[in-house]
């Protein structure tokens, strides 16, 4: 897959105001590509492959209104010659939103199922139904969170190219910790920071990990501390903390996943649950 220019490596910079002896990289993900960033490229790679060595010629996937892994498909659809489906959660409103509206500029044709309905997407009844109404597909699961997804995350921490003693990243799925998990080496751990109420999601990375390797993989947590009351919830802390690191560092956090994640990090430096001399790579999945 060439057709697209990737910034693979990404960029790792190195914040410089670190707090307590603690040395922060930051793995710039989000610069890989301004259509496909971070995770989405790295959870659909493997996918796109494993649709063509099938002969497939159309994607479907799932998410909500404003889901990024949406536009992501859509892109992708168009930058490798597949056609691609959107199934939305919830009922269709008009006008589309920004985030909708771009995808269908890409091609990606949209259909709706009500929140029952997609809570059981997965079902076999309601994949058929899909079948039968849009012909053959390729199935992406929401948010690109299967096997495939997992190895394509696996292959950021070789490009780590400096020493390092903890990787973090946002989670909403657990599909990228499990991953990244899985790609340390002895005496390195991964912290995934929870963008929502996700007492679920230790579980839910372990089986993700069984399910692309056969077995659990590295040493990683999941901190669920700084959802800031749940998914795409924000407080004017958060807001304030986003303004403050973008003034800093130059660089303009999302609220939902990687704000979350760099406000916790802090929190704990702070906190020296972290030793003198250690270092750690967040990454910044756009």
């Amino acid at each position: 897959m060439t057709k697209l220019q990737l910034t693979v490596p990404s960029p790792l910079v190195e914040l410089g105001d670190a707090e307590r002896g603690v040395r922060v990289l930051l793995k710039r993900d989000d610069l890989i590509h301004p259509e496909l960033p971070g995770n989405k490229w790295r959870k659909l790679k493997h996918n796109l492959r494993d649709a063509a060595a099938a002969g497939a010629t159309r994607l479907l996937t799932f998410g909500g209104a404003y889901s990024n892994h949406l536009l992501a498909t859509a892109a992708a659809g168009h930058h490798f010659g597949f056609e691609t489906v959107g199934v939305v959660r919830g009922e269709e409103h008009r006008p589309l939103n920004d985030t909708l509206r771009a995808a269908t500029a890409h091609g990606m044709r949209l259909t709706y199922l009500d929140r029952a309905t997609y809570r059981a997407k997965t079902d076999p009844a309601v994949v058929a139904g899909l079948r039968r109404e849009w012909g053959e597909f390729f199935l992406i699961p929401e948010g690109g969170a299967n096997a495939a997804g997992v190895r394509g995350c696996t292959e950021l921490v070789a490009e780590i190219d400096r020493p390092f003693d903890v990787v973090t990243c946002a989670v909403g799925t657990g599909a990228t910790l499990a991953g990244i998990a899985a790609g340390l080496g002895p005496g390195q751990r991964a912290i995934g920071f929870s963008a929502l109420k996700g007492e679920f999601l230790p579980a839910d990375v372990a089986r993700f990990q069984r399910e692309t390797f056969g077995r659990e993989l590295g040493e990683w947590s999941v901190e669920t501390g700084y959802h800031f009351g749940g998914f795409a919830r924000r407080t004017r802390e958060l807001d304030g903390f986003v303004e403050e690191f973008e003034r800093r560092h130059g660089v303009r956090l999302d609220w939902v996943y990687e704000a979350k994640m760099m406000f916790g990090l802090r929190d704990r430096v702070r906190r020296g649950e972290f030793a003198e001399g250690t270092t750690i790579v967040a990454v910044i999945a756009g």
